[in-house]
């Protein structure tokens, strides 16, 4: 594993972990809620970590280590397809 991979694993690693940090504090203060200081709500903060994770999956891609476009695709439909069994969600894909 060379350098580059290296260091967009653990960047991925820890936007991974800020994305979890964002869900949490969305379910304990509620999506539309301000933190104390900022400007933006717990959803908006949501959906920058989002982001952030798309971008190092983006360069994860690019790196060529073996993700693929492709593969990213077979394995966001075989999730939707676990989810229409077991989850009570309406998937529409």
């Amino acid at each position: 594993m060379n350098e580059d991979t290296k260091e967009i694993l653990t960047i991925l690693q820890e936007e991974c972990a800020e994305v979890i940090v964002e869900v949490s504090k969305c379910f304990r203060f509620g999506p539309d809620q301000m933190m104390e200081g900022m400007d933006v709500t717990n959803i908006q903060r949501l959906q920058k970590e989002i982001g952030d994770v798309q971008a190092m999956i983006e360069l994860l891609v690019d790196n060529n280590v073996g993700v693929t476009t492709q593969g990213l695709k077979l394995a966001k439909k075989a999730k939707f397809k676990k989810l229409k069994q077991w989850s009570n969600l309406e998937i529409n894909k």
